[in-house]
C-alpha cells in the first residue's frame, strides 16, 4: 500500500474522519453520472455472461476487507440473480483455480493487490469478462479490467472503513440496474447518518467489553461477512487477537476455548429467517453467560424487538430503521457503521493508532514488507 497514512500522536484519528465521510459518500455515488454508467456496464456484462455453452458463473473476489465487500456484493447480487452461480472468493485462491467463463469482479480499494490482479489476470485466461471496483482511477489493477467502477474517494486510514463500504455502495448500484429499480442515495445518507449517532452508545459499549485479551464476533446469512470484517478492524486497530465465525460454527465446539477474559460480539441484521437466528443467538449468548464471558450486540431495528434485551452484559448498538432502503443493503451498510464505531470506541479505550496498522513500528513495517 503507497502513501503512508499521517501519524498523529492522539485521537481524532484518521479512521474516525473517514467514518464521518460514508453518509456523504453514499450520497455522491448515487448520484455521480460516471458511477452509474459503470454500475449500468458491468451489469451489463453480468447479464452478457455467457461462454458459448452454458451460463457462466459471476465471481467476486477481494482480500481482507476487499474480501468481504466481496461477501456483501455476492449476497446483493443473488438477489436479482436467483438461479445464477454468484461466488465470493479469496483472491488468491481464484486466481490458482479460476472460474471458466462468466464474469470475474474484482474488489481492491487501491487497485493495487498482487493476489486480485493475478485473479483477474487468471480469469481472463480462462475466457471470463473481468470487472474492477476501486478507490483509484489510474490504479495498477484498472489495466487488467474490461470494466472499471471508481468510488473516488481515498481511505486515508489503512484500518480501512471507507474502503469496506464504498465498494458495497458500488455493488448495490449494480444490483439495481440488474432489478431496474434505481436507489435513492437521499434515503441511504439519511440512514447512514443516523447509524453514526450511534457513536456516543458505540463507546459506552466498548468500555463495558473492555478489558478481554481476544474477541469472537459471530453472524449468519449476511451477518456472518460483517463478522469476519469486525475481526479484522479489531486486529488492526486494537492489536488484539479477534475472530469473526458463523454463529452455528462457533456454537460446535469453539466455546471450550473461552473464558472471562474472551470478548463474544453478535451481529443480527439479517431480515430472512430472523426469528430462528434469534432464537440460535440467545442460545448462543446463554452459553457464554455460563463463562462469564463479556457480551454485546448490534442488532436491526426489526430485530430489536425479539432480541433478549438483558442478554448481553455489555449491551448492545440497534441500527435505526432503514426506511426506504433495501432490506438486505440496510443490513449490510448499518452492521458496517456500527461495527466500525465500535472499533473506534475499543480502540479509544485500548489506547492504540490504528492508521498506520503499526506500519510506523520496525519489525511491523519490516514483517509486512516480507509477507
Amino acid at each position: 500500500m503507497s502513501d503512508l497514512p499521517e501519524l498523529r500522536r492522539g485521537p481524532p484519528w484518521v479512521m474516525e474522519e473517514m467514518i464521518a465521510a460514508e453518509p456523504d459518500l453514499a450520497r455522491s455515488l448515487f448520484a455521480a453520472r460516471d458511477v452509474l454508467s459503470s454500475a449500468a456496464m458491468i451489469a451489463a456484462a453480468i447479464r452478457d455472461r455467457d461462454d458459448g455453452h452454458a451460463t457462466g458463473p459471476v465471481t467476486i473476489v477481494g482480500c481482507g476487507t476487499s474480501e468481504h465487500a466481496a461477501m456483501a456484493i455476492a449476497a446483493l447480487l443473488r438477489l436479482p440473480l436467483p438461479d445464477a452461480v454468484v461466488n465470493a472468493r479469496q483472491a488468491f485462491e481464484a486466481a490458482l483455480e479460476p472460474a471458466r467463463g462468466g464474469l470475474c469482479l474484482a474488489i481492491s480499494h487501491e487497485g493495487e493487490s498482487a493476489a486480485t490482479m493475478a485473479a483477474l489476470t487468471a480469469a481472463h485466461r480462462a475466457g471470463a469478462g473481468t470487472a474492477l471496483i476501486t478507490g483509484i482511477a489510474d490504479a495498477p489493477a484498472t489495466k487488467l479490467a474490461d470494466h472499471v467502477l471508481v468510488t473516488h474517494l481515498k481511505d486515508l486510514s489503512w484500518c480501512h472503513t471507507v474502503g469496506y463500504l464504498s465498494p458495497m455502495l458500488a455493488g448495490a448500484l449494480i444490483t439495481a440496474e440488474l432489478r431496474g429499480e434505481p436507489l435513492d442515495g437521499t434515503a441511504m445518507e439519511t440512514y447512514l447518518r443516523r447509524c453514526l449517532e450511534l457513536g456516543a452508545e458505540a463507546a459506552t459499549v466498548a468500555d463495558a467489553l473492555w478489558g478481554i485479551d481476544r474477541l469472537v464476533i459471530c453472524g449468519s446469512g449476511v451477518d456472518r461477512g460483517s463478522a469476519r470484517e469486525f475481526a479484522l478492524k479489531v486486529e488492526e486497530g486494537l492489536h488484539m487477537p479477534a475472530v469473526g465465525r458463523d454463529l452455528e460454527t462457533e456454537l460446535h465446539g469453539h466455546m471450550v476455548s473461552a473464558d472471562a477474559r474472551c470478548g463474544l460480539v453478535v451481529i443480527a441484521t439479517e431480515p430472512r429467517h430472523s426469528a430462528e437466528r434469534v432464537a440460535r443467538a440467545g442460545q448462543l449468548l446463554l452459553a457464554a453467560r455460563r463463562l462469564g464471558m463479556p457480551t454485546a450486540a448490534i442488532v436491526s431495528a426489526e430485530i430489536a424487538g425479539a432480541w433478549p434485551v438483558d442478554s448481553t452484559s455489555a449491551g448492545r448498538l440497534v441500527l435505526p430503521d432503514r426506511g426506504e432502503n433495501p432490506p438486505i443493503l440496510a443490513a449490510l451498510t448499518g452492521a458496517a457503521i456500527a461495527l466500525q464505531l465500535l472499533t473506534v470506541g475499543l480502540v479509544h479505550a485500548a489506547g492504540t493508532n490504528p492508521d498506520r496498522i503499526r506500519r510506523e513500528e520496525d519489525a511491523y513495517r519490516e514483517s509486512a514488507a516480507l509477507a
